[in-house]
């Protein structure tokens, strides 16, 4: 999720629709005004050597003022150096758990992909079918008509469909899938199917009920079933309803409600409201496995993934050359090259990554949802000072 007052919980400039209103939750636990350089001890590789990674790192806390950084780098010939910065919980000072548990945002549109394009090559959901061939008279509204948005134009975010996170009430509870729908078709559209992009979650929670639609079975048993096992991610998980902690080790998230407030930690939240557009957990080498995975073909056939890669323009939500793909973004690399991958925003978190072809992953994570541009940016600095080393 990103977007926080600006909408949106994935792109690494808008991520999954951040509803700060709603983030003044009862049990965020103000921390005050802290120095947090002052308390943040420098980052730690695994090899114990300061490099441009940690540099980064140390950046991200010092500067851009997150409570802790955490980044999982993956090289060429597969091996992975993790690293910290700056402390995992202020109320204690504790450590940052190394390859922590995190929030992942609209990483989580990729997995959701990736299920529907593996049943679109076994011929269970066709790309331009429209939704109305799955949910039939499910999507009505002002200029809306699911017998004109085909699957294919959810995915890459052409549907026009208007963003729900951008109409939520302020209280943190469950919210149904179908209840997050609702709220979105009470809105006009953005514009006819197929005649711009605009960043959506709307999109990928039908997404999600297209999938539960044609397999009778849960999204969650879904990707846990097709992706999850299938590729050994063991610290990555879609949050059972009600769950609203998180599972292992994992930094606690902040939540500053005005620029010049104290930092709330907002680590236990009912993640419901993202549901298929950005509810999972997951670690940045888990994430880095995940789509190193997807690029080198273990997760789809070939003319899925050639579907998956092709792209439009997505710079107005994630900068100077992104594209967007169907649940993928691309954004080309200071060192030359692209990086494959998408990013995800939620409060207390943040994570930006990417994958090249040749086997390089990166994920960096911080424990603050970023609001501003500059510092979004620099968390993208990082992830391309990794890939560029």
């Amino acid at each position: 999720m990103r977007g926080q007052t600006r909408q949106g919980l994935g792109s690494p400039s808008r991520r999954q629709g951040t509803r700060r209103r709603a983030l003044t939750a009862a049990t965020a636990v103000a921390i005050g005004v802290m120095t947090l350089g002052a308390l943040a001890p420098p980052s730690v590789s695994a090899a114990g050597r300061p490099d441009a990674v940690e540099r980064a790192l140390d950046s991200l806390v010092r500067d851009d003022g997150t409570p802790a950084a955490l980044a999982s780098v993956q090289d060429r010939d597969g091996r992975t150096r993790t690293y910290t910065a700056g402390v995992g919980d202020l109320a204690t000072g504790s450590k940052v758990p190394r390859d922590g548990q995190v929030r992942i945002g609209s990483n989580t549109k990729t997995f959701v992909a990736v299920v529907v394009l593996q049943l679109v090559g076994e011929g269970k959901i066709g790309l331009d079918a429209t939704v109305d061939t799955y949910l039939p008279g499910l999507v009505r509204g002002e200029g809306i008509d699911g017998r004109h948005i085909t699957v294919r134009r959810l995915l890459q975010h052409t549907s026009g469909l208007p963003d729900y996170s951008n109409h939520l009430g302020d209280d943190v509870r469950y919210y149904a899938p179908r209840e997050l729908l609702d709220t979105a078709l009470q809105h006009p559209a953005d514009f006819a199917p197929g005649t711009s992009w605009k960043y959506s979650n709307t999109n990928y929670v039908l997404a999600g009920l297209i999938v539960q639609k044609v397999t009778g079975r849960p999204l969650a048993e879904e990707i846990d079933r097709r992706v999850i096992k299938r590729i050994g991610l063991r610290h990555t998980y879609f949050p059972a309803p009600g769950d609203a902690s998180i599972r292992e080790p994992h930094p606690h998230g902040y939540l500053r409600d005005a620029p010049d407030g104290p930092l709330r930690d907002i680590t236990e939240i009912d993640p419901s409201w993202g549901w298929a557009a950005g509810q999972m957990v997951s670690t940045n080498s888990d994430l880095n496995r995940f789509f190193s995975a997807l690029l080198a073909g273990r997760l789809l056939p070939s003319a899925q993934l050639a579907e998956m890669r092709t792209t439009v323009p997505a710079e107005a939500t994630f900068g100077p050359g992104a594209r967007y793909g169907l649940g993928l973004l691309s954004r080309p690399l200071p060192c030359g090259g692209l990086s494959w991958g998408h990013g995800g925003s939620f409060p207390g978190y943040e994570t930006r990554g990417g994958a090249t072809d040749d086997g390089r992953a990166t994920n960096v994570a911080v424990t603050m949802q970023l609001t501003d541009e500059a510092g979004r940016r620099s968390l993208e600095r990082a992830v391309d000072t990794a890939l560029c080393r």
